[in-house]
């Protein structure tokens, strides 16, 4: 899998932070069925290595399931074992180390010039800019100057409005968390889920 041309393709990263593992699943399986195919469950979540070996049980490759939040190295084992695609970390964490180790693709956070390079020097795959919205689409656009060819995912405080702005800044996708997945986390409504999906999807036009 080519996680690089995949996420530019799919434009957006679903992040789930749910309250449990049937919740994280529920909403998983709300926004696969809204036709977003590029999901992290996040590991703040209470059994979320549960959720993520059970959603890639259920779908194929086609569906692509990351870990998030991946802090420690046993935690990237962990999530390896379970068959996740991808992991994220929110910093340059034992984790990421131990997920280059695994062959495991990484989109490893950073925010300034010097943790950028430090994450790629390290083997991420990807750069997930966190928080996004301190800074700003800006941001990216300065951080491409000096360093044109990093690939960057822009992640944080991140609504449908916005998106599009990051990805014009030369994001290659965007991950959205709780603008997207809103109190279906901890068992709002799926329906109203799926809609928020489509707006989404018809801001970054995928």
């Amino acid at each position: 899998m080519d996680l690089l041309a995949e996420l530019r393709s799919r434009k957006l990263l679903a992040i789930i932070r749910a309250d449990g593992a049937d919740t994280a699943f529920a909403c998983l399986q709300t926004l696969v069925e809204a036709g977003i195919t590029a999901l992290e469950v996040s590991l703040t979540t209470p059994g979320g290595i549960e959720a993520i070996a059970k959603a890639r049980a259920q779908y194929d490759a086609s569906v692509l399931i990351g870990a998030g939040t991946v802090v420690t190295a046993a935690q990237a084992d962990e999530v390896a074992a379970a068959g996740a695609d991808f992991t994220v970390t929110p910093a340059i964490t034992r984790g990421a180390h131990r997920s280059v180790e695994l062959g495991l693709p990484l989109l490893c956070g950073a925010l300034t010039p010097t943790e950028v390079v430090a994450a790629l020097d390290l083997g991420a795959t990807a750069v997930k800019i966190f928080p996004a919205k301190v800074h700003g689409p800006g941001y990216l656009s300065e951080l491409r100057a000096p360093l044109p060819d990093a690939p960057l995912l822009a992640v944080g405080g991140i609504d449908a409005v916005s998106a599009p702005k990051y990805l014009a800044a030369g994001a290659l996708a965007v991950g959205v968390g709780s603008p997207l997945l809103g109190d279906a986390t901890t068992g709002g409504s799926l329906s109203e889920l799926a809609i928020r999906a489509s707006t989404f999807r018809t801001a970054l036009n995928v």
